[in-house]
This record gives C-alpha cells, structure tokens and sequence, in this order.
C-alpha cells in the first residue's frame, strides 16, 4: 500500500483523489457494488453544482452521499467542516463563526439550516480527466468531542490524511489478504474523525469498500454486513459491540472488528471474539492526532504504535510525534512507555481526584458504576461548582432500569472509599450519548439539572 501512495504523489504536490481502476468496488449496498469510475463521474458532476465559498457543512446521513459530497467540496478548493454535533444550534453556531460557509445533504431537514443545498438524487455523471488535489490543501477541519469542555478546531491537509491513512492500513491490513478487497460496514457516523479516517479515506486510498449506510441496531448491522460479498471488515464502538453481544444476533463471517472511540475493556473484547470467531482489534487516538496505536484487547494491555509514532510522558500528559503530525501533539492521557516503545494508559489527567489525601479517577470510578448489577450504562464525573469546601463535587448518572439510586451507591461502597461516593447519583432513562457513543460534557450537566427519572 506504501508504494501506491507514495506514487500518487507527484513533484507539483498534486495528488489524485483516489487510487486504483476505474473497475474496482469502492461502495456497496442493497442495490450493488458502486465502481470508482462512476464515483469519479459523480464527484466531478457535485463539484460543478457546488455553490461558492470557502467551507461546507457535509450534513449527510447515507455514508456514499457524504463521501461524494466530501471530494466534489474538495475538488472545489473547498474545506470541509466536521462539527461534534448536528443540532441546530451547534451547526448555526459553526455557519457564524466561518466565513463563506454552506451546508449540504442527502434529504430534507427540519428546520433547515442557513444556505442548504440538497443533493440531487440520483447523482449525475460527468466525464474528464483525472481528479488532483493539492497536497498541502486544507481538506476538513474537526472538532473535539466536548467532553472535556468546549469544542476545539484541529486542520487536516489532505498530506496529512494520506500519511495517517498509509499508517491505518498497515495497522489493520493483515485482518484480510493483501490481494482482495475488504467491505467494511461502519456505525460511526463519518462526520466524526474516526468514522472519517474508516470509512472514507480508507475507501478511497486502499483496497476497501464501505457500505453506504449507518446500522444501528444489531439486526441493522446484521444486514448490512449480509450485503457485503467479500472478506468483511465491522468498524465500531463499545457502545455498539455491547449491544451486538448482548443480543445474541448471529452475523456473517468476519475478517475481524475495529473500535475506538471510547475504552474497550479486556472482558467485552474477548466475549465479541468468542461470539462472532474474529480478532477484535482496538485503536487508540483522538481528534488532534488521528489514530495513532493499536492492541487486542483480549490478550493484551500495552498499545502498539504505528510505523513512525511515538509517545512520550510528561508529568501532565504525554506527547505524540508522527509522520502525519506538522508538530507534535500533546494529549491529556497519562502514559508508562516500556523500553520497545509500547505504552500503558494510566487514565487522563483530567480525570484524577484527589480529596482527603486520597486519589481515585473518573475513569476507574464510572467502570466500578457500570459493573453494579442491573446498572445498564452509567458515568461518573465532577459537577461545575464548588461544594462548601472548595471541591467540585463528584456526580454521577445511571440507566438502571429495574434499579434504584440508594441501592447502586451502596453497592458502590463496596469497593469505592466514601469520599468518591457519586452526590447525587442520579437514575435516568439513557446517557445522551453522541454517534461515537461519546458523552459531551455541557448534555451531562442539562441532564444532571434535570429531573430524576
């Protein structure tokens, strides 16, 4: 995969949009297998009905709309916003704050947003010669997730994300032979830098085809990946892996699982492996970095960087240096780094307590919460204001269908010291989780604020 990459870069730093025949697969679906030949055709034809400006919002819920629309407002010289949320507000917020922007999408939306334009349906063809982009071109803009605080901007060239996109596939191409294809159904949505990195780069700069939509629940995903005719390749969440072992649903054969986004603990991890016969390989990075190591969880605990990373310690986080990165990039993830370069996560710095002369972590706290039984999803963190002496106190949110709130605290005594208990913990129907099954801070303070289910 190195090779082809590196020959599609040219010395007048042009680059083409996606590489291979115009033959081979790079979307698939109910309705069959999309050809690169005519992705391009439509590309070209999106582009050309673009209005102008300087950025877009890409709104779109079915995966091959967004990723037409992504590389027709690419061609344009255009940069793509990526949002951590598609409501309203956020989205008029982001429309203010960037000059010349639009939002695009594959259906009618209510309300509509500022400047919309809906994408024609089906999409026209267009013939021409080949698609170059600018290699050092801005292609999108991300936004952090918020759940640390207010979202931030992080630029990505289009140099960038073909550097991180050669590190993915060499972390994940030995899940399915070199010579053949993947088909890849994703439940992350690609609007996030993850669902991005999988589900549409790797489309267009490796041998993968992804499916067009977004399952959700577990008979959804089923079919999605029933679609699929070659080795298949499930990119996913803990969220979503939970609720896949949970139903008992029998899926195709897999090449194996990919997830991220949240911690994946040793335990689900082995359980998908033994449910559905497949390697469940998690990968480690953030919005500031992309994806940046991998590991199997089942077996083991240290992560494994990518070809050319590295990660420091430092007393309030660590540092991150790749190929990819302009400069490196400080995270907030506290790091032991063994002598062959592997690391050990030992939680955020954000997420450490200490009261009393005592230390705990959030991290630690919302696993012991979430492996109380008949507690179904729950999460554990530090209110905004300051108690009578000086200290954010510590909350914490639980779907316990069946449950009560003073029994879930007094099985949290059990193992947690007292002054970690949750005041108050509070019961509720769900967690307002994001597509990557992400938990923004400012949704957890409205619904601690609220009322107890």
């Amino acid at each position: 995969m190195s090779a082809v990459i590196q020959h599609n870069t040219n010395a007048g730093g042009t680059t083409v949009l996606a590489h291979g025949h115009a033959g081979r697969t790079i979307a698939f679906g109910p309705g069959g297998p999309v050809s690169l030949g005519t992705f391009l055709q439509q590309v070209r034809s999106l582009a050309a009905m673009l209005p102008n400006g300087r950025h877009a919002i890409n709104l779109c819920e079915d995966r091959y709309c967004f990723l037409v629309a992504f590389c027709a407002v690419a061609l344009r010289g255009q940069v793509t916003l990526l949002p951590p949320s598609r409501a309203p507000a956020v989205i008029d917020d982001e429309l203010r704050r960037h000059a010349d922007s639009y939002c695009l999408g594959d259906g009618a939306l209510q309300p509509e947003p500022p400047r919309y334009l809906r994408l024609p349906e089906p999409f026209p063809l267009q013939d021409g010669g080949p698609l170059l982009l600018d290699d050092a071109a801005l292609a999108a803009i991300g936004f952090t997730s918020g759940s640390t605080g207010s979202p931030l901007p992080n630029p990505k060239t289009w140099r960038s994300f073909r550097a991180s996109t050669f590190q993915n596939l060499a972390a994940l191409q030995d899940l399915w032979p070199a010579d053949v294809t993947a088909h890849l159904v994703a439940t992350v949505p690609p609007q996030h830098m993850y669902g991005l990195e999988m589900s549409v780069l790797l489309p267009l700069l490796g041998n993968v085809a992804v499916h067009a939509a977004r399952p959700f629940f577990p008979e959804d995903v089923a079919q999605a990946l029933r679609d699929a005719t070659a080795h298949r390749l499930l990119v996913t969440t803990p969220v979503h892996l939970r609720a896949l072992v949970a139903s008992g649903i029998v899926l195709p054969s897999l090449a194996g699982i990919v997830s991220a986004t949240a911690p994946l603990s040793r335990e689900l991890a082995d359980a998908a492996e033994q449910r559905f016969g497949c390697e469940v390989r998690e990968l480690f990075g953030s919005t500031e970095t992309c994806v940046i190591a991998r590991r199997r969880t089942a077996r083991e605990d240290a992560w494994t960087p990518l070809p050319g990373v590295s990660v420091q310690p430092q007393p309030d986080g660590s540092v991150v240096h790749a190929p990819h990165l302009p400069l490196p990039v400080t995270l907030g993830d506290l790091v032991e780094v063994a002598a062959d370069g592997r690391f050990s996560l030992c939680g955020r710095n954000g997420d450490l307590l200490e009261i009393a002369g005592k230390r705990a972590s959030l991290g630690d706290l919302t696993r012991k919460l979430q492996a109380i039984a008949g507690v179904v999803d729950g999460v554990v963190f530090q209110h905004d204001d300051l108690d009578a002496g000086g200290v954010r106190r510590i909350v914490a949110l639980a779907v316990a269908p069946d449950g009560d709130a003073a029994r879930i605290v007094q099985a949290l005594r059990c193992s947690v010291d007292p002054v970690f208990l949750p005041r108050p913990l509070k019961l509720v129907a769900q967690l307002p989780r994001n597509g990557t099954g992400k938990l923004p801070r400012e949704a957890l303070m409205r619904l601690l604020q609220g009322s107890v289910q």
